[in-house]
């Protein structure tokens, strides 16, 4: 059994890279022949257009390892099943159940990698991508807003934090700070031209015009003032800022979690972002539905159709589950189904169609 295991391991492990090789090395020439065209009309140099191509790689091979998993374990079982090997294999006692079980092992590797690259990887090169992009900053589009509730009532405030930008450093760039009472009123306006946010709690705020609005009952009118620099409380933390004012494909998935908690506690949509955060959780176990889903093009005997051929249904396999897990989240989110259910119907119900396709070759084929 050692010798089929090292047999079948070192097969699916160099058709899961070659394939996986393939699709970088195609993937790639699309994005820099469409990053050259931003850098024509940006005025952008050929080898700023080759690095944003490169940091796009890393989030190119997060979202098709499933699919190098289902291409690649599908070829090199093809291949056995072609030369009869596997018929060796199945004759010398190797049944279904032990296949199902032999092909869970690269299939959990795979989706431990997936998740690791995913974590540590993408992000940061996305995060780069976007740096670079902005030559030097992060932005979100026309900014990023952010609500902050603090103290109870009757002394309970809220603010509402626009942030224009964002840098490298982790530094806020052109604040605005709407700060109200518990009945709504508008007390203050704080802007600000530079913000670093602290861990304990408060922002120092540097370049700061103040625009405060007296109670009904104290009279008096408005009030402006300038000060070089103050201190701001609030309960954002560093995490959720960051996390706020980045797009939404560099959070990795502790950012997701606290971000979307944040919403849920500020009672704003929280939805899309808790989809995501299943997603990210729910997506390297694909590479196990892959691997399963790959087992039944090893009973199809070799007049149903060539090494080609199959290669070529697990193809458009691929992209149907890449299609279904997009849609899987759009749907979710329109349709407001539970984050976790949206996240996890696509891989449910490819696992389910392996499954079934399994049976029905090993009873009837």
């Amino acid at each position: 059994m050692k010798t089929v295991r090292r047999l079948l391991y070192r097969d699916i492990a160099g058709s899961v890279a070659f394939v996986l090789a393939a699709f970088l090395a195609l993937f790639f020439f699309i994005d820099f022949v469409e990053e050259l065209s931003s850098a024509a009309r940006r005025g952008g140099t050929l080898a700023l257009a080759a690095l944003r191509a490169l940091l796009e790689a890393p989030g190119n091979l997060y979202e098709l390892a499933p699919i190098a998993v289902l291409i690649g374990t599908i070829y090199a079982l093809s291949r056995m099943a072609q030369a009869s090997e596997f018929t060796i294999l199945r004759t010398a006692g190797l049944g279904p159940a032990r296949a199902l079980a032999l092909l869970l092992l690269p299939g959990a590797v795979f989706g431990a990698l997936t998740w690791a690259w995913g974590e540590w990887v993408v992000p940061r090169a996305e995060r780069a991508s976007v740096t670079l992009t902005t030559g030097g900053g992060a932005s979100a589009g026309a900014g990023t807003w952010l609500k902050d509730n603090t103290g109870s009532a009757p002394q309970a405030r809220s603010s509402a934090v626009h942030v224009a930008r964002a840098s490298a450093d982790g530094q806020l760039h052109d604040l605005r700070i709407f700060e109200f009472d518990a009945d709504n009123r508008l007390l203050r306006r704080i802007e600000a031209v530079v913000a670093d946010v602290e861990r304990e709690g408060r922002w120092q705020l540097r370049q700061v015009s103040l625009t405060d609005w007296p109670a009904a009952a104290a009279g008096g009118g408005v009030r402006t003032s300038t000060v070089p620099a103050m201190a701001w409380a609030s309960s954002l933390t560093p995490a959720v800022v960051g996390a706020a004012v980045m797009p939404l494909h560099t959070m990795s998935t502790p950012d997701l979690w606290r971000y979307s908690r944040h919403l849920a506690t500020q009672e704003q949509a929280a939805q899309r972002y808790e989809i995501r955060f299943w997603k990210r959780v729910l997506y390297p176990l694909s590479c196990l539905v892959m691997a399963a889903l790959a087992l039944p093009f090893a009973y199809l005997h070799a007049r149903a159709g060539g090494v080609s051929l199959k290669v070529f249904g697990g193809v458009m396999l691929g992209i149907s589950f890449v299609l279904a897990n997009h849609l899987a989240g759009h749907l979710g989110l329109l349709r407001d189904w539970t984050p976790w259910i949206a996240a996890a119907s696509p891989s449910i119900v490819y696992l389910l169609l392996s499954l079934a396709a399994f049976g029905w070759l090993v009873r009837y084929r």
